[in-house]
């Protein structure tokens, strides 16, 4: 279903420039792809938020499809006006961040009974535009500190995580702050 996804989204995508209308278009066609998959929805998703099932797609074996929906978020991102004007500390970790939101997606997507799973499909409508305003506001000088810090924080606890199924993931000892990053951040803030 991955690989179907890839195509129909990049499909989708082909002329479009504008992010939030991409993002869209990516996570509608996840929807669309899973649709024939919904009936079991709810039975998956039991084995599927078991840590150690291979089945998590946050597991190890699930790499391969994970790699895939990373891929397409980066074409996502890339194929947007906004992939060139991104902060390169967020560029990098930007499309696992969308997959994680994918995930989100797919989690209330499990949940919804309404007809063709509209009230998934009108909370894509919804996030979608705010997660590129979100986006777009990290470019600015003043919203940077707190980017670096939720980089820092996803880096930290959230990306170790995927694909550890058998371990828990602790926290690295403090990082030690480069010289003068104490008086970089104490402008910010000011």
């Amino acid at each position: 279903m991955t690989r179907e996804h890839l195509v129909d989204a990049r499909a989708r995508m082909e002329g479009r420039r504008d992010f939030s209308e991409r993002l869209t278009i990516a996570l509608e066609s996840w929807i669309d792809c899973a649709a024939p998959y919904h009936e079991f929805a709810a039975q998956f998703f039991r084995t599927a938020a078991d840590p150690d099932s291979a089945l998590s797609p946050f597991s190890n074996e699930s790499h391969p499809a994970r790699a895939t929906a990373v891929q397409l978020f980066r074409e996502v991102l890339d194929g947007s006006d906004l992939g060139p004007k991104i902060d390169p500390e967020l560029d990098e970790l930007l499309p696992d961040l969308l997959w994680l939101h994918l995930m989100v997606v797919v989690l209330y997507w499990v949940f919804d009974r309404t007809d063709d799973t509209e009230r998934t499909r009108a909370f894509v409508q919804r996030c979608s535009p705010f997660v590129a305003k979100l986006v777009t506001l990290s470019r600015y000088r003043v919203f940077r500190p707190l980017v670096r810090e939720a980089v820092d924080m996803i880096k930290e606890f959230v990306l170790p995580t995927i694909g550890k199924t058998t371990t828990v993931a602790r926290p690295t000892a403090a990082k030690a702050e480069p010289e003068g990053g104490t008086k970089r951040r104490r402008r910010a803030t000011d």
